[in-house]
């Protein structure tokens, strides 16, 4: 099994690259652009990234009629597990 199939066999694909996204990025984020980035529509991100902020993972700041997205510090810790994990399988 290639590295790829294996990693989304322990994980749903489109949440965690959302985080891993985050986390790679300086500065914060969009909705829509994220889900460009991990090939998702954008209500399926919204649903993800709502549920990430039920349980504290990110936080939504809204600027004019835009909201921004980042990730807490426990969201931070999550991403860069993910990303660990990722790079030993």
């Amino acid at each position: 099994m290639k590295k790829k199939e294996i990693f989304e066999v322990f994980f749903r694909r489109k949440p965690a690259m959302i985080l891993v996204a985050l986390r790679n990025s300086s500065k914060n984020r969009y909705g829509s652009v994220l889900a460009k980035e991990v090939d998702c529509t954008y209500s399926h991100a919204v649903k993800i990234l709502q549920e990430m902020e039920k349980n504290k993972l990110v936080t939504f700041e809204k600027q004019g009629r835009i909201k921004t997205i980042s990730l807490t510090e426990a969201g931070d810790k999550v991403a860069d597990h993910i990303e660990r994990i990722k790079e030993l399988l």
